[in-house]
């Protein structure tokens, strides 16, 4: 599996020329990795509760991923300190990274 590609500041991988934010660079390589176990943790619980149609445990697997998920640095509040916007999710072609994503990625 290759490496996505990543934006040239570091903020944010590009999926099928979506936005999403990497997680926080200040994190501990021991932190980092806690809060992966976690968040994986989450998600297995989140697809058995989907299985056992189990609102409750749903709501809290889901409750879960998003914790781990800001924790990360992939949600909630942005990790940079510079007052730019956060871009997550949004199209890189409909963003500041639209002239070098043109660069970079190929066209259709």
């Amino acid at each position: 599996m290759t490496e996505p590609l990543s934006t040239p500041d570091g903020r944010y991988i590009v999926v099928r020329g979506r936005l999403w934010r990497k997680s926080n660079p200040a994190l501990s390589d021991a932190e980092r990795q806690a809060w992966v176990y976690r968040l994986m943790d989450a998600r297995r619980a989140v697809q058995a509760a989907l299985k056992s149609a189990d609102d409750e445990k749903l709501a809290q697997a889901r409750a879960s991923v998003e914790e781990a998920k800001v924790k990360l640095g992939e949600r909630g509040p942005v990790w940079w300190d510079d007052g730019a916007p956060d871009l997550n999710r949004h199209l890189a072609r409909n963003t500041c990274y639209a002239e070098w994503y043109a660069q970079v990625e190929p066209a259709p």
